[in-house]
């Protein structure tokens, strides 16, 4: 049997779908189509969490499942065009267009060179790396939608590096000496950073496209406003990191002064900046300047630019100069698989709204946490601590939020919390979470794995800093979002 399926996860998800579907009765306000795709739903999500199968295999059972049992409509026609409607969604090219660019920053090395530039000037001592570590992973976020491709694929080999420069290693039994503290302080800037942008990692477009379905469009989110919300709780979080890492596991290197020198040699080793690399930055510049809407606060909403629109731009400069070759672009497995399980997700919970299936789940927390006869603020606190910390039942970030935020969200609202307040708080956290677990998104393994942190270790550092984060975008985040006005 082709070892990328297992049984006992498959078993178990189609399982939890015939239970929902044959087995827990339908409610009386809810109609039998919507409870239907509610088991398809939870089925997927459990195959997902089990990884039953390859997610893009997943995806497309699902959307068959969709288009052949008429979930969405009796016929057929209509049937097959909701199953494949999610393709049509620009977010979930956004994205996949993004992890392509953000090829570049490998094959040029210009996410290396940022990481050793930082390093050769603040990398004097311990804290300064990681700091450093924290500043290169702050500068390529915005344009770096896959938070394991910055942080497992750029930041992680970088922190590795260092770490065996000073002779630390897992194998050696030396870890201790700077790799656990490196490990365990580069990788919790990761959610922190993925917290800071729309474009930061793949869900967050979602968590946009979840609001501005929730509030009839009355919230749409700017690529701009969300950065500058989450620009102080954010920058004040990855302040914080380096010093409470420290705290619980202080390494035994506390000064490192031949670092520099050794990220000096690094970039010595590349060489002066390619014209790749150069172009890079120009187009990385350049989307953020349109996707900030620079142009249109200029000279006019004429001016304005979708942003989808805009990453074809960069791509297709990319491609126009040969910086990224068409195959380069086929080859980019993971942007194809993204917009292959995205569009089958955001199919299906789009049409779980549809069919008022969210708004049942919504009325059914709301009337729990309303029973307990609180103010809203208890209230908004008890919804989001379930939401936060039901990520450690999740393996993707992407299957928790489309399982939960939108009807946390409209439960929120309707308990009386100030909705871009409630909005901006599920949206940080939903990247805050990651911090949780060895299985919490696609870096968490790849750093885990590396040996420099026990599970124990792992797990106590991560609940710790997910109070401190989350504590810092409910106080200061907060404040902050009074003064800009937002609520």
């Amino acid at each position: 049997m082709n070892n990328e399926i297992r049984p006992i996860g498959s078993f178990f998800a189609i399982g939890v779908t015939l239970i929902i579907w044959f087995v827990i009765p339908t409610p009386k306000t809810v109609t039998p189509e919507a409870w239907h795709l509610l088991a398809l739903f939870v089925g997927t999500i459990t195959a997902i969490i089990a990884k039953a199968m390859p997610i893009g295999a997943i995806a497309m059972l699902a959307i068959t499942l969709v288009a052949l049992t008429g979930v969405t409509s009796p016929d057929p026609k209509i049937a097959i065009k909701d199953a494949l409607s999610g393709f049509s969604s620009p977010l979930i090219w956004l994205i996949g267009i993004a992890i392509i660019i953000s090829r570049g920053l490998l094959k040029t090395g210009l996410g290396n060179r940022i990481g050793y530039y930082f390093i050769s000037h603040f990398g004097k001592n311990t804290i300064g790396i990681a700091y450093s570590l924290a500043l290169s992973e702050l500068v390529i976020a915005p344009v770096t939608p896959s938070n394991t491709a910055r942080g497992g694929g750029i930041i992680h080999p970088i922190m590795k590096s260092i770490a065996e420069s000073f002779d630390s290693s897992p194998q050696k039994g030396t870890e201790s000496k700077i790799g656990k503290y490196l490990a365990l302080a580069s990788y919790h800037i990761n959610p922190i950073t993925s917290a800071m942008f729309i474009t930061a990692t793949a869900p967050n477009p979602l968590i946009v496209k979840f609001i501005a379905q929730s509030t009839g469009a009355d919230i749409s989110i700017t690529w701009t406003q969300w950065a500058l919300a989450a620009f102080l709780p954010g920058i004040i979080a990855i302040a914080l990191v380096p010093i409470v890492v420290a705290k619980f596991y202080p390494p035994e290197i506390l000064h490192t002064p031949d670092a520099p020198e050794f990220a000096k040699e690094k970039l010595s080793h590349m060489g002066k900046m390619s014209m790749d690399e150069k172009i890079m930055i120009g187009v990385f510049g350049l989307l953020l300047f349109l996707w900030a809407g620079v142009p249109e606060m200029i000279f006019g909403s004429s001016f304005s630019l979708n942003a989808t629109s805009v990453a074809l731009l960069g791509l297709s400069i990319l491609l126009a100069t040969s910086v990224l070759t068409w195959e380069d672009v086929l080859n980019e497995k993971s942007a194809w698989d993204t917009i292959t399980w995205f569009a089958a997700l955001v199919m299906m919970a789009g049409f779980l709204n549809e069919l008022g299936l969210i708004d049942w789940l919504s009325k059914l927390v709301e009337t729990n946490i309303s029973s307990m006869g609180i103010g809203w603020e208890i209230s908004t606190l008890i919804l989001v601590l379930v939401y936060f910390y039901a990520h450690y039942l999740f393996a993707s970030t992407t299957a928790h939020i489309t399982a939960m935020f939108a009807a946390f969200f409209i439960a929120g609202i309707a308990l009386g919390a100030p909705p871009y307040f409630l909005a901006l708080l599920l949206a940080g956290a939903s990247s805050l979470m990651m911090s949780l677990t060895h299985y919490a998104t696609g870096t968490s393994p790849i750093v885990y794995g590396s040996g420099y942190v026990t599970l124990i270790e792992w797990w106590k550092m991560g609940f710790i800093l997910s109070v401190v984060n989350l504590s810092i975008w409910i106080v200061v985040g907060g404040v902050w979002w009074r003064v800009l006005g937002l609520w």
